[in-house]
């Protein structure tokens, strides 16, 4: 049996990974979801302070605290930042990294600058205290990052999502070039070949996958939500191979 540390994306806390998280104890796993400093239950801690390297501090903290080893370490969207980060410092306790729908970003990138200028822009005039709202979750304004989501899943997200601390999307990723650890994609907005295709081209949020296990879960961009079970099921067989 593996031990699963999971960290969820941007809005989200430990709570989206209900369905993943019992699933996977169902089948013998030791399993520790996380809520990031400022998030969801820990949203009274959000403050001008919080940062990248807070939320990779937690996620340290936590496997250090536990003693936890042979990590399966799992991050989801943007929670692939402070994963890369922590996978960096700490590459003995960790066994595989799993990026659900996210990827492992190269030295001095943010998550922003995986975004043309205009987004960007956009992005930033949404932005109120130094935090990023949540999405209004409206499948017809966003259908394929929504898709597989029923109305109680986006309910569910309406009511939880909480604001973002946004130095976690724009800081960069800072990383020692110490011992790489195994590295598995599981891809569910794009098809497997398309991956394949942009590692093939060296783009920059793909790059850094090249030789590394990647899986098709073929849904929206919340696969924990949309596709719990799935998910639970493929994590275990990666975790095992």
């Amino acid at each position: 049996m593996s031990t699963f540390v999971l960290v969820p994306g941007f809005w989200l806390g430990a709570w989206a990974w209900q369905d993943v998280t019992a699933a996977l104890r169902a089948d013998g796993h030791e399993v520790h979801p996380v809520t990031l400093t400022g998030l969801a239950d820990r949203a009274h801690q959000l403050g001008p302070e919080v940062d990248l390297e807070t939320h990779t501090a937690d996620i340290v903290g936590l496997i250090e605290a536990a003693d936890l080893r042979d990590v399966v370490l799992v991050g989801h969207s943007g929670g692939g930042l402070p994963v890369t980060q922590a996978a960096d410092r700490i590459p003995d306790r960790i066994a595989r990294v799993v990026y659900v729908d996210s990827a492992p970003l190269p030295d001095g990138v943010s998550q922003f600058d995986t975004n043309p200028p205009e987004e960007q822009d956009r992005t930033r005039s949404l932005v109120r205290d130094g935090q990023l709202p949540p999405p209004a979750w409206d499948p017809a304004a966003d259908p394929e990052n929504l898709a597989g989501l029923d109305e109680p899943a986006l309910a569910l997200l309406r009511a939880r999502a909480t604001p973002q601390p946004l130095r976690t999307a724009t800081d960069p990723v800072r990383r020692t070039g110490g011992r790489a650890v195994p590295t598995t994609l599981v891809a569910c907005t794009f098809p497997v070949e398309v991956v394949r295709s942009m590692i093939d081209q060296g783009v920059p949020m793909f790059a850094e996958l090249a030789g590394a296990d990647i899986h098709g879960l073929p849904t929206g961009h919340w696969p924990m939500l949309s596709e719990p079970k799935r998910l639970a099921d493929l994590l275990d067989s990666i975790a095992s191979a």
